[in-house]
């Protein structure tokens, strides 16, 4: 009876870890091309990026129609254009997956100039965004992606107070944030707020800029992983600051992992970011 005791204790550990990994979805078209250098046993790579193969050779149309071989359009149907009554107002959203009782919710924060369309246009971005969607929801996660008012603490508001309605709705469901560009003020601010840190599980800065303020956040003290990544070329926020936190973060021993994008520019990393090996990651501390 104790034996039996123990080997159904060790299946259910075993199912739960196996909940909390994404299966494979098309790794063999968005796995990351050639690593030029590696360090810190894997932690900061370097990858080679080219526009002619990445951008060109991928888009029918370069930066606004994919290949069809990167997309899967039946996500669709798990879409949803919605409006959550929170306690400081109505958030404009889209939900991808399982409103409730999802296993992973993933959230992504737009830049300037963007919309909640952004994050789930499905053949921008080289199809990424179709692929982080067909992710969550052929695991039983959600996706979501809002609008929100401003980059400073009023849409840090909006997109905490959207963490919570859903998280209220998922208990335990781990939290992983992607923030684009400018948007990253609104991951900084989210790693700030004592109440929302506990909830997340990830945070991601794609093309973004660092924040001194993180190393004293309530993420900070939680460990909650991060991941940087940015082009070399990036005209808007410069790797070599991205590189300096990364660095700081490192000699703290700080779950940080960092993808440099060998002459990418300002939007490389959310066309390019594997969605799958970084949330994994993430799920696996």
């Amino acid at each position: 009876m104790r034996i039996s005791l123990i080997t159904a204790t060790i299946l259910a550990l075993s199912s739960a870890v196996q909940a909390q990994t994404l299966k494979p979805y098309k790794d063999d078209l968005f796995s990351y091309p050639t690593t030029l250098s590696e360090a810190d046993g894997g932690a900061k790579l370097t990858v080679d990026y080219q526009e002619a193969r990445d951008i060109n050779g991928r888009d029918e149309v370069p930066e606004r129609r994919v290949k069809g071989d990167y997309v899967k359009l039946a996500v669709r149907s798990a879409q949803k254009d919605l409006v959550a009554d929170t306690p400081i107002g109505s958030i404009r959203h889209f939900a991808v997956g399982a409103l409730s009782k999802a296993s992973v919710i993933t959230l992504y924060v737009h830049g300037q100039g963007g919309s909640r369309r952004q994050g789930v246009d499905d053949f921008t971005f080289g199809g990424n965004f179709n692929r982080i969607k067909n992710l969550m929801w052929a695991n039983g996660g959600l996706y979501l992606t809002p609008d929100f008012s401003e980059f400073g603490q009023n849409g840090v508001a909006q997109v905490g107070a959207l963490i919570n309605f859903y998280a209220a709705r998922s208990p335990g469901a781990p939290v992983i944030v992607a923030c684009g560009s400018a948007g990253g003020a609104i991951c900084w601010g989210l790693a700030n707020d004592a109440k929302i840190a506990p909830k997340l599980g990830g945070l991601l800065l794609l093309g973004s800029f660092p924040s001194d303020d993180f190393l004293g956040s309530a993420a900070f003290k939680r460990k909650v992983p991060l991941f940087l990544g940015q082009g070399s070329k990036d005209k808007v926020f410069s790797v070599e600051s991205i590189e300096a936190l990364y660095g700081k973060l490192r000699s703290t021993n700080y779950p940080v992992r960092m993808v440099r994008f060998e002459t990418g520019t300002h939007g490389t990393p959310i066309r390019m970011t594997d969605w799958r090996t970084t949330i994994n990651w993430m799920l696996s501390r």
